[in-house]
């Protein structure tokens, strides 16, 4: 369960996130829209777990290891954004999101 204080960090942090990838995000993995989806706070506030959905998604690419190439970047926008508000700027941990290729499994199966 998270405390007050990791779910309104979480939620600032997810917007910030959300305005870089929509301004740069081209510039990472071009052609390709890039959503946040899920961001998760240590209790610490240290360390963030954030959960990206790219569309449209190519099985045969890795685009999460062009976000993690360009993490120190990222992490450097996020602390410029939130300096007045955070002590420190977390550490980020990018994962993909597929929770959507698991619904679209799941409402297959229930077609079948």
């Amino acid at each position: 369960m998270e405390s007050k204080r990791q779910q309104k960090v979480a939620k600032l942090l997810q917007k910030e996130l959300g305005t870089y990838f929509q301004r740069h995000g081209n510039e990472i993995l071009p052609g390709k829209m890039i959503s946040v989806t899920v961001v998760r706070v240590s209790p610490d506030l240290g360390f963030v777990k954030v959960y990206v959905s790219i569309f449209p998604f190519n099985k045969d690419e890795n685009p999460i290891e062009a976000i993690r190439a360009k993490a120190s970047l990222i992490r450097n926008y996020i602390g410029n954004k939130v300096k007045n508000q955070l002590r420190a700027v977390p550490e980020f941990a990018y994962y993909l999101d597929d929770s959507l290729d698991y619904i679209d499994n799941i409402d297959n199966l229930l077609k079948e």
